[in-house]
């Protein structure tokens, strides 16, 4: 199997070009070729293929072999892999994904090589049934919830996946690798949870670490970056213009209030290609 691996501020997968490779077990291809011993190393597993409904689809595995919906970093190296495979020309191009159809407006350098992207998100999801968190508000926004004796406070937005989001006053001391897991398989989220922590910095910044379900704590996430938005709108602690701030580098991010679309630009990065 060939392969291209790419990130999206460190948040890694493995891509195969699927109109020219076959992934029979994808599930089980992702849980092996991302492991950082006995793999190659990564995230996941993304699958570029043919859609009938947009111009490319890209299926996601995380790296317990689960489906994931969408994923914003990995999008952006989609159409990073698109435009540098040939398959895209211009700069424009839709990805079909388990979140519907994603517009991309590619970023191209004054060489033609495509650096990264700004993508449209779609708009955030707040009913809690479509999220899905079990809750009787019309919207989770600051809500109270006790994880491993202690009490968050909680926002839920889904931006085609599931996100809680938890402001903080410290994320560098937080011990993800114990919290994470109980946020993730706490029995109040069905389909699981990718939880967020958030320090705020300003109205136009905020500073995040991310605990993705599936893959544990990751060096960046681009939904989870849009869902903060969206909450931190929620809780007046920032505009609609923010610069997230991850592990693996930073995000522009935009909650537009006359369209209620999240936009998000970011880079994409080639790693290395190999054969697996």
């Amino acid at each position: 199997m060939k392969f291209t691996k790419m990130q999206g501020l460190g948040n890694d997968y493995i891509y195969v070009d699927c109109m020219k490779e076959t992934v029979e077990n994808p599930s089980e291809v992702a849980i092996k070729v991302s492991d950082r011993h006995f793999g190659v190393g990564s995230d996941g597993l993304i699958l570029v293929k043919a859609s009938d409904v947009a111009d490319y689809r890209m299926e996601i595995y995380n790296a317990d072999g689960s489906v994931a919906e969408m994923c914003g970093n990995g999008i952006r190296c989609v159409g990073k892999f698109l435009h540098d495979n040939g398959y895209v020309k211009s700069d424009s191009v839709s990805i079909e994904t388990g979140a519907g159809v994603k517009l991309l407006k590619l970023i191209i350098d004054d060489n033609g090589v495509c650096v990264g992207a700004r993508v449209d998100m779609g708009e955030p999801i707040l009913e809690p049934s479509r999220i899905p968190v079990r809750s009787t508000s019309e919207r989770v926004v600051d809500e109270e919830l006790k994880v491993g004796g202690k009490k968050y406070h909680i926002t839920c937005v889904s931006m085609g996946n599931p996100h809680a989001v938890v402001f903080v006053d410290d994320i560098d001391s937080l011990n993800l690798e114990i919290i994470g897991p109980l946020f993730e398989n706490n029995p109040v989220f069905p389909a699981r949870i990718n939880t967020e922590f958030v320090k705020i910095v300003d109205k136009n910044t905020v500073n995040m670490r991310v605990w993705e379900r599936g893959s544990g704590e990751t060096m960046a996430c681009g939904t989870g970056a849009c869902a903060v938005v969206v909450a931190s709108v929620l809780n007046k602690h920032c505009d609609r213009n923010v610069t997230v701030n991850l592990r693996g580098g930073s995000l522009k991010i935009n909650w537009d209030e006359k369209t209620n679309r999240v936009f998000m630009e970011g880079p994409a990065t080639t790693v290395c290609k190999g054969e697996y």
